[in-house]
C-alpha cells in the first residue's frame, strides 16, 4: 500500500534502488539505461520508475536533498517497499587537492555535522557505513571501466552554505574526501533496518581549487558513476 510520501503499489519497487537526489536525474537514468521502465511514484514530484537492465530488475527514485529527505525515502523503501539494497548516485565538493571534478568517489563511512543519530540513544558517537559486499563491488566495476574511484570517508552535511567558508579544512585535515547531504542518514537506516546501502558520488566542484561543473552536467554527464552503479546492481 501507498505510504505518505510513496504512491507505488505492492510489487512495483524493485529490491535494488539507484537513488539521486535530483528527481531529473532519476528520469534520465530510466530514459537512458531502462527498459521497459514503468513509473511507480510521481508524489511531491518525486519521480520512480522500475525496468530492467542487463536482465536484472532495477528501480530508480529521486531521494531529494538532505538527511530528512533520504530519511524518509530510504525508509519507507526498506521498510515498506521490501527494498534490500540502496544505491545512492550522487554529487559532492571535493575538499582533498587530488579529488578533481569528474571523479567518483565511494564513500565507505560518512561522518556528520547532523543530530540524525540522537534517536538512536547512544551513548557515543555513531559511525555508519557503506555495505561491504556492495562496496566491493563498485571498486571492482569501476576498475573494470579504467576508473580509478577515491575510496574513504565523506561529510554528511546539514549545512550547504556555511556560516563559518573555513570549516571544511578542519574536516579535510582529518583526511574527509568530500562534503555531500545524505549518506549519514542513509547508511544508519540501512543498518537499523538490516538492508544494505553504498553511496557513489561525482565530484561537481573542488572547495580547494574552485573548479565547479554546471548544473547540466550534473543532471546529465555523470555516465561513469551511474554505469558502475548499474553494473553493481545488476549484480
Amino acid at each position: 500500500m501507498a505510504t505518505p510520501h510513496i504512491g507505488a503499489e505492492p510489487g512495483t519497487v524493485a529490491e535494488t534502488v539507484l537513488m539521486p537526489g535530483d528527481p531529473l536525474r532519476a528520469r534520465f537514468v530510466a530514459e537512458t539505461y531502462l527498459t521497459d521502465a514503468v513509473v511507480f511514484n510521481d508524489v511531491r514530484g518525486m519521480y520512480g520508475a522500475t525496468g530492467t537492465h542487463d536482465g536484472a530488475r532495477l528501480s530508480v527514485m529521486g531521494h531529494g536533498m538532505g538527511m530528512p529527505s533520504i530519511g524518509i525515502y530510504s525508509h519507507e523503501l526498506f521498510r515498506f517497499y521490501d527494498v534490500a539494497r540502496i544505491i545512492r548516485i550522487g554529487s559532492c565538493g571535493a575538499i582533498q587537492p587530488h579529488v578533481a571534478p569528474r571523479d567518483l568517489v565511494l564513500a565507505m563511512s560518512a561522518s556528520t555535522d547532523s543530530n540524525w543519530h540522537h534517536q538512536y540513544g547512544i551513548t557515543g558517537h555513531y559511525a555508519p557505513t557503506a555495505s561491504w559486499p556492495l562496496l566491493h563491488a563498485a571498486v571492482q566495476a569501476a576498475q573494470a571501466r579504467g576508473l580509478a574511484p577515491h575510496v574513504g570517508g565523506v561529510l554528511a552535511s546539514d549545512v550547504f552554505y556555511h556560516h563559518d567558508e573555513q570549516a571544511w579544512r578542519r574536516w579535510a585535515a582529518l583526511g574527509v574526501l568530500a562534503i555531500e547531504m545524505e549518506a549519514a542518514a542513509l547508511y544508519a537506516n540501512a543498518a537499523v533496518l538490516g538492508r544494505e546501502s553504498l553511496v557513489m558520488l561525482t565530484v561537481s566542484d573542488s572547495l580547494v581549487t574552485g573548479h565547479a561543473m554546471s548544473a547540466a552536467d550534473r543532471q546529465t554527464t555523470f555516465t561513469d558513476m551511474i554505469e558502475v552503479a548499474l553494473a553493481v546492481a545488476a549484480g
